[in-house]
C-alpha cells in the first residue's frame, strides 16, 4: 500500500530520515533503516574538516527545534570507513542518500565527484543551510547560483540521482526549484529549516551560541507545505516534503500537496526512531478507512 518509487528507487514506504538527525555515524543510520525508515540520509559532508558551532547549538522550544550545529564534518576524504559500513543498507534494501555542501560551486563538484564514487542511491545538495553564511549568500535564495551548482554536480555524478534542497527563506522558492529542475535535478526537497532566533530575556542575549539558527518542527510545517503545494505542477520531478512531520496525518498532508517522499527529522529527536513505523502505520490506517488501496491515489489530491 505504501510502496513508493522515487527516482527509479524502490522504497518500502515514503518516509525518509532527513539529513542531520541520527545520521552522525553509520550505526545510527542502519538502526533507523531497520526501524522502518523508507530511506536514510547521511549528515552533510563538506570539502574539509569542520568542527561546527559552539554549544548551545540546539534548543527545544514550544513548537519545535532551533539549531545552529554549523555543518560539522570530518571532510569527504575521511568518510571512507563510514561508506564501507553503510553497504549493510543494501542487504535490507533501504536506499542511502548522501548529503553534501560546499562554500562555492567548485567545492560542491569536488565533494560530489568523490561521493559519487561511493555509489550512494542519491546525492542531496545542501544549498540551503540557513545558519552558515558563505560570503553572505545562501545559495538556494538565488535561482542562477542554484542552477550553476546543480548543473555542475550533474556533470560529475554520472547516473546517480541529484536532489536539490530548497530554503523557505528564498524570495521565491518556486523559481529556485524550477531553475534546479532545468539544471538537471532529479528531485526537489522542500524544504530546509527557516532562519530564526530566540532570546533569553534574563541573560539578555540570544540563546544559541551562534545567535541565529534553523527552525524545524511543527511550526515549519505550514511554511514548507505551501512550497510543496506551489511546486507541484510547476516541476515534473518528484518532490520531497519535509518540515514538522510527527505523525501519519502530517505525512499525508504533504502527499496530498504533491510530495512523493516525506522527510522526518525533528520528530526523531523528540520521539525516537520508532516514529517511522508509527507514521507509516497511521498512513495505512487512514488510507484503508477512506477506501484507498495505494498512496499514489491521494498524491496531489489537494489540487483537485
Amino acid at each position: 500500500m505504501l510502496k513508493t518509487k522515487f527516482c527509479k528507487l524502490n522504497l518500502n514506504n515514503p518516509t525518509r530520515l532527513a539529513s542531520g538527525i541520527m545520521g552522525v555515524n553509520a550505526g545510527q543510520l542502519i538502526r533507523v533503516a531497520k526501524e522502518g525508515a523508507g530511506a536514510v540520509t547521511m549528515k552533510s559532508i563538506g570539502p574539509k574538516e569542520r568542527k561546527g558551532h559552539k554549544n548551545p547549538a540546539v534548543i527545544e522550544w514550544n513548537h519545535g527545534l532551533l539549531n545552529a550545529v554549523g555543518l560539522p564534518t570530518p571532510g569527504y576524504k575521511n568518510t571512507e570507513e563510514e561508506f564501507e559500513e553503510l553497504k549493510a543498507l543494501k542487504k535490507i534494501r533501504v536506499p542511502l542518500i548522501a548529503s553534501i555542501y560546499g562554500s562555492k560551486a567548485s567545492e560542491f563538484l569536488e565533494v560530489a565527484e568523490y561521493v559519487a564514487g561511493k555509489n550512494p542511491d542519491a546525492i542531496e545538495l545542501d544549498i540551503s543551510c540557513p545558519h552558515t553564511e558563505w560570503g553572505g549568500t545562501q545559495f538556494a535564495c538565488d535561482p542562477e547560483i542554484s542552477h550553476k551548482i546543480v548543473s555542475g554536480v550533474k556533470d560529475v555524478a554520472g547516473k546517480i540521482p541529484i536532489i536539490a534542497k530548497l530554503t523557505p527563506a528564498a524570495t521565491s522558492p518556486i523559481a529556485v526549484g524550477v531553475a534546479c529542475e532545468e539544471a538537471g535535478a532529479d528531485a526537489i526537497c522542500a524544504a530546509n529549516t527557516m532562519p530564526g532566533m530566540i532570546i533569553d530575556v534574563d541573560a539578555r542575549k540570544p540563546i544559541l551560541a551562534f545567535k541565529k539558527g534553523g527552525m524545524s518542527g511543527p511550526a515549519l510545517k505550514p511554511i514548507n507545505m505551501k512550497i510543496v503545494y506551489e511546486l507541484y505542477g510547476k516541476v515534473k520531478v518528484p518532490i520531497i516534503g519535509e518540515g514538522g512531520i510527527t505523525n501519519g496525518k502530517d505525512a499525508l498532508e504533504y502527499v496530498m500537496a504533491g510530495a512523493t517522499l516525506c522527510g522526518i527529522g525533528s520528530a526523531v529527536y523528540k520521539h525516537g526512531s520508532g516514529v517511522f513505523k508509527k507514521t507509516t502505520k497511521e498512513m495505512e490506517q487512514w488510507l484503508k478507512q477512506n477506501g484507498y488501496s495505494k498512496l499514489s491515489q491521494v498524491r496531489g489530491i489537494a489540487h483537485e
